[in-house]
C-alpha cells in the first residue's frame, strides 16, 4: 500500500493528513520557555556539543541569557548564538509562530502577510521570512533523486514588453526541476533548483550533484540534457504538457534559490505534516548566522 492510497471516498491521505492545528501548536510553543527546550532539543539532542572543538562539557553563566562555556576550548555560546536565530531581539515565540504559520501554509505566505500575523513592521518579516527559506534551502543541497526521474527545465518570470522571446527573455530566471517517482508513477521526492542557464555544462553538473549513478532519466528532449546521457543515465523523451504555476511576487534573480529551495523542502516533507515545526527548527538551529546585507547579496551567478 502506498503513500498515496485513496480512502473508500476517494480522499487522497496525504491532503487529508491531520496537521497540527492552531490549539496544538499553542499547547506546545505558546510559552518562551517551552520555545527555548524545543530549541534547546533540536540544536543539541544528546546535550551540549561545542561547535568549535566539539567537547561535550560546559559550564553555565548568566548574563542577559545563559550562556555556555566549552570546558576545553573556552569557546562561548548562548541558545541562539550560530544560529539562524542569532542577534534576533524577537522572543522565540513570535519565530515559532513564524515557523507555524510558514509551514501550514499550503501556498507559502508572502512577508507582507507574515508581517500582519506577527504584528511586526515589514522589513523584520522579510528578514525571518528569508532567513527560514534560507534554513529550508540548506537542508535541500545535495539532495539526491534514484529510480526514475521526470526532468523539466522551466522558467520565473515572463517576457518583457518588447523584449525577447523564449528561452532568451530578459526576465526570465530558469531553473531546473526533477521528481523521482516508483514503480507506479507515484512522485517521492524533488529537487527545485535554479542554474545558472540551460547548456550542457550546467546540466552536467546539476546531475552529478542531483542523480544517483544508475537513475532513469525522462524528459521533453531539450538538447543539454545530453549531457545526462554522457554520464550513463538511460533517457527517454516525453511529451509533455504546457503547465503554468503562480506565486507571490518577488525578485527573481535575487531570491531565486530560497523560494525553490522552501518549494522542494514543503514538497520532500508532505508525508508528515504534524513533524513540520520540529524538522524546521532543526534545520534553523543548524543554519549558520545571515545578516540582511548577506540575504539580500546578489547569487553565485547571474541571470542569462
Amino acid at each position: 500500500m502506498t503513500a498515496y492510497t485513496q480512502n473508500r471516498k476517494g480522499m487522497n491521505r496525504i491532503q487529508f493528513q491531520p496537521g497540527l492545528s492552531l490549539t496544538e501548536f499553542l499547547a506546545a510553543y505558546g510559552t518562551e520557555a517551552a520555545c527555548s527546550r524545543a530549541l534547546r532539543r533540536a540544536r543539541w539532542p544528546s546535550g551540549y556539543v561545542c561547535a568549535d572543538c566539539g567537547h561535550a562539557h560546559a559550564s553555565r553563566f548568566r548574563r542577559f541569557e545563559t550562556y555556555w562555556q566549552c570546558s576545553a576550548c573556552h569557546a562561548q555560546t548562548s541558545l541562539r548564538g550560530g544560529t539562524i536565530f542569532a542577534s534576533s531581539k524577537l522572543p522565540l515565540t513570535t519565530w515559532f509562530l513564524a515557523l507555524y504559520l510558514l509551514t501550514h501554509s499550503k501556498n507559502g505566505l508572502s512577508a507582507l502577510s507574515l508581517k500582519r500575523h506577527l504584528g511586526v513592521c515589514y522589513r523584520t518579516a522579510w528578514r525571518i521570512k528569508h532567513k527560514l527559506m534560507q534554513a529550508m534551502t540548506d537542508r535541500e543541497i545535495g539532495r539526491q533523486l534514484d529510480g526514475f526521474v521526470q526532468i523539466d527545465d522551466a522558467y520565473l518570470g515572463g517576457k518583457l514588453p518588447g523584449g525577447k522571446p523564449g528561452r532568451g527573455a530578459e526576465n526570465k530566471r530558469p531553473f531546473l526541476i526533477a521528481v523521482e517517482t516508483d514503480a507506479e508513477g507515484y512522485p517521492g521526492h524533488a529537487v527545485i533548483e535554479p542554474v545558472p542557464t540551460f547548456d550542457k555544462k550546467a546540466i552536467e553538473a546539476w546531475g552529478q550533484t542531483h542523480l544517483v549513478p544508475g537513475a532513469e532519466v525522462y524528459s521533453d528532449g531539450l538538447g543539454a540534457f545530453r549531457a545526462i546521457v554522457d554520464q550513463g543515465h538511460a533517457h527517454t523523451v516525453i511529451v509533455a504538457s504546457t503547465r503554468n504555476g503562480t506565486h507571490h511576487a518577488f525578485h527573481f534573480f535575487k531570491y531565486a534559490d530560497r523560494y525553490l529551495g522552501e518549494a522542494a523542502w514543503r514538497f520532500n516533507r508532505r508525508f508528515h505534516l504534524k513533524a513540520l515545526i520540529p524538522r524546521l527548527l532543526v534545520a534553523a538551529a543548524r543554519c549558520k548566522p545571515r545578516s540582511e546585507h548577506t540575504l539580500r547579496a546578489v547569487p553565485v551567478f547571474s541571470p542569462c
